[in-house]
Order: structure tokens, then sequence, then C-alpha cells
């Protein structure tokens, strides 16, 4: 591999709160453990040197006045949407600055539905989904996911199609892949939901920030590609963020072909007068999506794909009682440990306390909407992979 993706990171003091902070409250690690940053959906690899190489360029200017986006700016993604996900006919008008995925979906919130009406979303769900909508005044409807007979998690479309009706919903957000269970839907899915979507007369929010994070065998079907009409009536979210480790630098984007969709977001995004774009996020994008960048994502997922495979088959194999489908995109495990807990007679708040004492920083799933979930951020490098699932062998799922 021409990048690193297996040296081991000090980021200690380097704003990380993935390696300084453990979110199981009341918990320490105890002496002798090394802390293995497995929460929140943050890289613990080096991200691609052509971003950082970019960035110091235009730092070394000393002028960081008003701007505006450059032609290299929507050049650049109008370039990636093509190369990565095959998009043609993407035009720099169809592009808008967000400042992060949320933000877009806070503004369409405002921009298309009123306060006290109901909203649908897959269950699990992604927990910025549930902060965003509740904290607008709306309601959550839930249309839960199943796990089929392999395994694989689906969309119920009846369900979401009942729920629609039954409360009169005309705004949906769509995950793909899903957070947080892993799942890259097919092309068939996918015109499935839009076609439910359709005749409900949705708006739909298609949050796409983990689409070039496909691990093997996989592909992503960008929403707004299975109809003409899919095209129209979807506002898609992106952001180098995820692929690249750039939550720190703040910078998404929509992609919106319809004129009076486009128009509305913009006006409510304007409105706060926050959702302006960052210098140093915008060259950051131009750097992160050169083809050096493709060559980093393209060996990034191949690593991805292998922590996965071996953490998935090692969790099976050596924790009875813990259960999850295998991701195909994202780098992060939803852990079912229900037949664990009740197996063991040890609750989930006790559980979680066990994986953070011994290193091990895990996050709490239950928000995401499973009583007994745990969600595994597998991105780091290997070694530490190996070293987790030990540990949470030895020390909590098998302890003696």
């Amino acid at each position: 591999m021409k990048y690193d993706f297996t040296s081991i990171m000090d980021r200690k003091g380097k704003d990380s709160i993935a390696v300084d902070n453990i979110p199981i409250p009341g918990v320490t690690v105890k002496e002798g453990f090394s802390k293995i940053p497995m929460w929140v959906a943050d890289m613990n690899f080096p991200t691609v040197p052509t971003i950082v190489e970019e960035v110091i360029k235009r730092a070394q200017h000393p002028a960081f006045g008003y701007f505006s986006p450059s032609d290299a700016y929507f050049d650049s993604i109008i370039r990636w949407q093509k190369i990565r996900h095959g998009v043609e006919g993407l035009t720099k008008e169809a592009i808008g600055y967000e400042n992060g995925v949320l933000g877009c979906v806070a503004s369409a919130l405002r921009a298309f539905t009123a306060p006290g009406e109901p909203i649908l979303l897959h269950s699990p769900t992604y927990i910025g989904f549930t902060g965003t909508v509740n904290n607008a005044g709306r309601k959550i409807v839930h249309s839960e996911l199943y796990r089929d007979e392999n395994g694989v998690w689906r969309m119920d479309y009846e369900d979401m199609d009942r729920k629609l009706k039954e409360n009169h919903i005309h705004f949906a957000i769509f995950c793909s892949p899903h957070n947080p269970t892993g799942r890259v839907w097919e092309k068939e899915e996918i015109e499935k939901a839009m076609e439910v979507y359709r005749k409900n007369d949705c708006v739909v929010v298609s949050d796409e920030i983990w689409s070039d994070l496909i691990l093997g065998g996989h592909e992503h079907i960008p929403t707004q590609t299975v109809s003409e009409d899919a095209r129209q009536r979807t506002i898609a979210i992106y952001a180098p963020s995820k692929t690249f480790n750039l939550a720190g630098l703040i910078g998404s984007y929509h992609i919106v072909y319809n004129p009076y969709l486009r128009d509305r977001l913009d006006a409510e995004a304007r409105s706060t007068h926050y959702n302006s774009m960052n210098v140093l996020s915008m060259h950051a994008l131009i750097g992160a999506y050169k083809p050096e960048g493709e060559q980093w994502v393209d060996e990034l997922c191949e690593v991805l794909t292998d922590n996965v495979n071996y953490a998935y088959d090692y969790i099976l194999s050596h924790f009875e009682g813990v259960t999850l489908a295998k991701p195909q995109g994202t780098y992060m495990l939803y852990l079912d440990c229900e037949g664990w807990c009740k197996a063991h007679g040890v609750e989930m708040d006790e559980l979680l306390k066990k994986g953070p004492e011994v290193g091990v920083i895990w996050q709490d799933g239950r928000p995401f909407n499973r009583p007994y979930a745990i969600r595994l951020n597998l991105a780091v490098p290997h070694s530490l992979v190996v070293e987790a699932m030990d540990r949470m062998d030895r020390y909590v799922f098998n302890a003696k």
C-alpha cells in the first residue's frame, strides 16, 4: 500500500474527543490498559497528504478575508461524484455548502415542515437525526428495519407506506448507507423506497455522508440516480468529513436538482446568518478530491473490509449471545448483546462499563433505538482491532 494505515498515531492533546474522552459516565481505564478509541465516528488514520498540503499552502498566505467558493471547489465535487459514483449532469448550480449534514437537515425541516409535524425515519436511527428533529419541534415516526433470514437489514415498505398515510407525513429522512447498521442499499431497494415516498408526496432528505466508505463486494447507488422523480424530490447531503476524517474542519454540501427545493432550502440556510464556508475547509475538500484521494480511499476501504471481516468473525465465534449483521459500508459495528446479558444476568449499564475499564472505548448503542446495543468503531489500525477483540474476549464476554 502507498499510504499508512498501520501506524498508531499519538493524538493526545491534539483536539480529539475520540482519544481524550470516555463516553460511558463514571468509568476510568484500569491501570495497565491503554485506550483504544472505538466509539465516536472518527478515524485513527493519518489523512491523505494532499489535504494537508492544500491547507498549508493556503494558510501560508497571511490574509483570510471574505471569499466565495472557487470554481476549483465545485469542479472537484462534480469530478468526484462522476468518478466515484457515476453521477452525470451535475452542475455548479445544484451544489450548495452546508455546515454539516445535520445543519442541512435542520434547514430542510424548517423549510418544508411545520412545528409538531411528523417526520418518517427508519429505526435503528442515527442519534444526530433524533436530536435534530426533536430540537426542531417536529415529531418522529419510526419505521422499523428488520433482519431477514440471512441476518441482513431490510426496509419494510408496507410499514413505511402505512406510517406515511396514517400520520399524513410529507417529509422523510433516508440514510444511505445506513447508520448505524452499515447497510448499503441496493438499487432495487432504493427504487422501492422512493416509490413509497412518491406515492405519499414526500420531500426526502438523503444523508449519503458514508457513501465513499463501502466495503468489499458492495456499491453505493446515489438516491437521486434511481429515477427522474427521485432526482427531483431529493435533497442529498455529502461531505469529505467521514471519508477523510475532516469533521474538525466542518464542511458538507448538498446536491439539489429541483429549483423549488433548492430555493427554499437556500433561503432557510441563509436566514441563520451562520451557514458560511470556512476557507480552509474549502481547500481541504479540493485536496481530498484529487486522484491521490481516490487511491487513499480505495486503500482505506480495503483496510476497513479486513477489519470488519476479522471483528465480525471473531465476535460470532467467541461471544455467545452477541449477534450482529455484517456491515456492508461504514466502519461501525452495531452489536446486539441481549442474549449475552440475559444468559449472564448482567444489565446493560453494567456491561457498558466493562469495555472501557479495559481500554476498549466503545459507545452506548441504546440511543440508536435498540435496548441492548453497543456501537463499535473499527477505523483503527488492524493491530488495535486484534487487541480489542482479545480484551473483549478475556475481560468482558468470557471473563473468568
